[in-house]
């Protein structure tokens, strides 16, 4: 529960680590402040923000960071992310054969679900074989499941009461990892999968969206929702049934409530945390300097963990196929977007030094690789990867090269074309706003018109991975430490491979989809990767995917920011890292007296 290795959408890159982001101190009684403060000092709770509604309540189906899901659901495994190793969660144990190619795990006795009934290894098998593994479930899960160039998924069967096997069809270094996703309940859920609507599709695709009475909302995690008013807030109560214990014997976590307000200003979230509405905000670069000289008086301490285990970066759409007869993109604009040689000019010309100084306040470091730099499969620039640095002569010589033409410094393709794009992110994250316009500014100096536009997040994300009506994006993932847990990003058929995204379940089909043999490559050594036991060759195929990625960039990586946060002194047990967070260890942090 506590760390999931699934790559998911970044709302802000510099929130990523906080695992709770909220914002300030109101709650049931939301429209009288009086009686919710009355009632916050009567309980332990922790008051933190978001800048959006949550979009589901169905974890296979979410694709968004944060999300509620680390705090209300647990899997068989999860990965400390200060010392990386693989630690017990709902499973006490597990054996993997001497082929490699099964893992059978025990599971703790007397776990229940939130609401009382018991949690047994049929959940398990009805969560992998029923969901996950489903084709009829569009879920990224499934992707970081498929193994070896055949795409096969592993089987799951039970063994005993207690016990549940996995057997994969070759050896899959990454496969323990992949078995910490949430376990659901198939006393709730099974109905929904089996049900068909009009469409033939399973009425689990609609199930447990935001308008699902939290009651309604069955979990295994250390909290369950308690309430959701939308633009507002999400509460969630200490789940009762949770298993963890102390040494004493004491019931975890300690915590009785979590309140994340939902704030869709990151200035407005620093205010409310210093006027003490917040117990934790994202120090983003420009808060800094602000906030530092004010931790005594303040009674909180800003955590820095170093960069973060997200990325950042711009990216085109170089789907070149059509839907209903109509191109995705301008094919006069796709000729641009597919020549690598103009996606290298672009990487040339932005600043990403001035944009550490100015935007990041220094807070950060440039950023060459998807692969996030706390991984032992990292590929620096001193190790050979390619990097970009800011060279406006270099750009217009690619530009020029290309087949491109200055007309009043203004940037013409071969056709006379004005080259101008637009170029969208999510609105209200002040960070990547300042980076969207520094860039229109550089790219300028290339002679190239950019419409920056920041849009609503929900209509962001809808343009991006539904309708795919969209020119050039600015955002970002966010990783641990197994590259692995990316494949859906680099599988051409993969739910995050933005850059030339295919239809999805339930989406309207695209012709003349095309998979460019780079691409491919990418896609093909990451399954090389899973295979390779040997460590040494591993770091070796990932350096090889890494340089591929740097010399075609289907992503034009910028600023690693610092993991940094700002956290109220109160709370003890606090073990701050970069991939995890203050609070990713949120059952064993207490309160002070």
């Amino acid at each position: 529960m506590k760390f999931f290795r699934k790559i998911f959408l970044a709302i802000q890159h510099f929130l990523l680590p906080i695992i709770l982001t909220s914002a300030t101190a109101l709650i049931l009684a939301a429209c009288n402040p009086t009686n919710f403060k009355s009632a916050a000092a009567q309980v332990p709770q922790l008051v933190s923000s978001i800048l959006s509604d949550p979009k589901t309540f169905n974890y296979p189906l979410s694709q968004e960071s944060p999300n509620v899901f680390p705090l209300i659901y647990e899997g068989l495994i999860t990965q400390n992310p200060i010392t990386a190793k693989v630690e017990p969660a709902l499973a006490e144990s597990w054996q993997i054969s001497d082929d490699k190619l099964k893992i059978v795990f025990t599971l703790r006795e007397g776990l229940k679900w939130s609401d009382g009934q018991p949690l047994t290894v049929d959940d398990v098998v009805f969560t992998y074989n029923d969901i996950y593994l489903n084709e009829a479930i569009p879920t990224d899960v499934r992707d970081s499941l498929r193994i070896g160039e055949s795409r096969k998924l592993p089987t799951v069967r039970k063994v005993d009461e207690r016990r549940v096997e996995f057997s994969v069809p070759e050896p899959f270094r990454p496969f323990l990892l992949s078995t910490g996703s949430p376990i659901l309940p198939s006393h709730i859920l099974q109905k929904s999968i089996k049900t068909k609507d009009q469409n033939g599709s399973p009425t689990f695709l609609t199930k447990w969206g935001v308008d699902t009475p939290p009651d309604e909302i069955i979990v295994n995690g250390p909290y369950k929702i308690e309430r959701y008013d939308t633009s507002q807030r999400v509460v969630f109560r200490r789940n009762p049934h949770y298993w963890r214990k102390d040494a004493q014997g004491n019931s975890q976590p300690y915590i009785e409530r979590v309140i994340w307000e939902i704030v869709e200003s990151t200035d407005t979230s620093l205010l409310q945390f210093r006027s003490g509405g917040l117990d934790t905000v994202g120090v983003s670069p420009d808060y800094f300097s602000l906030l530092k000289v004010q931790e005594k008086q303040g009674n909180f301490n800003i955590y820095n963990g170093g960069p973060t285990s997200a990325t950042s970066f711009v990216w085109f759409n170089l789907n070149k196929g059509k839907r209903n007869g109509k191109p995705l993109v301008d094919p006069v604009k796709s000729r641009w977007f597919n020549n690598v040689q103009f996606r290298q000019a672009i990487a040339y010309a932005i600043d990403r030094q001035t944009m550490i100084n100015n935007t990041f306040r220094g807070l950060g470091v440039a950023q060459n690789s998807p692969i996030s730099v706390q991984s032992p499969y990292y590929l620096s620039p001193k190790e050979g990867l390619k990097v970009y640095d800011y060279n406006v002569q270099k750009a217009k010589d690619l530009l020029l090269k290309a087949g491109f033409k200055y007309n009043n410094n203004q940037l013409v393709d071969s056709q006379g074309n004005r080259v101008r794009f637009s170029l969208l992110t999510n609105a209200g994250n002040k960070i990547r706003e300042a980076m969207g316009s520094q860039i229109k500014q550089d790219l300028s100096k290339i002679g190239i018109q950019v419409d920056f536009t920041p849009l609503a997040w929900n209509t962001f994300t809808d343009k991006v991975s539904n309708s795919l009506d969209w020119e050039a994006s600015l955002m970002g993932l966010t990783g641990g430490l197994e590259p692995n847990d990316g494949a859906n990003v680099w599988a051409s058929e993969g739910g995050l491979h933005m850059f030339n995204q295919k239809p999805q379940a339930g989406q309207k089909p695209i012709q003349g989809w095309e998979v460019a043999p780079w691409e491919a490559e990418i896609g093909n050594l990451y399954i090389q990767a899973a295979r390779e036991l040997d460590e040494a060759k591993v770091k070796a195929i990932y350096a090889q995917t890494q340089q591929i990625t740097q010399e075609n960039l289907p992503f034009i990586y910028l600023v690693n920011p610092y993991s940094l946060s700002a956290v109220r002194n109160r709370f003890e047990g606090i073990k701050f890292s970069a991939l995890g967070g203050a609070f990713w260890n949120i059952e064993q942090i207490k309160i002070k007296d």
